[in-house]
């Protein structure tokens, strides 16, 4: 269930709202004068959302190329071309 506190509840309950976010794993919605204003979270739990996202992003954009073009590498095309990208990548280090 979402904890829906006031913005004051950020000054006056940090570490209530801290402990939530940090054990139980849950965003705190917070609101002024009665309507959503922010959310906080762990920044733990944040950077794996950001990582779902930008892997949901991705796979999103990867199908679109598939849909739109009749291109297909086989497998060993891919290791090939990833291997030689992992190769002048350590060149550049």
């Amino acid at each position: 269930m979402p904890q829906i506190r006031p913005v004051s509840d950020l000054r006056n309950k940090f570490a209530e709202i801290s402990r939530i976010v940090h054990e139980d794993k849950e965003p705190v919605f917070l609101t002024k004068n009665g309507c959503g204003d922010m959310v906080v979270m762990s920044i733990d739990d944040y950077r794996a959302r950001k990582f779902a996202h930008d892997v949901d992003v991705k796979l999103l954009k990867a199908c679109d190329e598939a849909q739109n073009t009749d291109k297909r590498l086989t497998h060993k095309e891919v290791m090939e071309h990833m291997r030689e990208i992992i190769k002048n990548a350590s060149k550049e280090i």
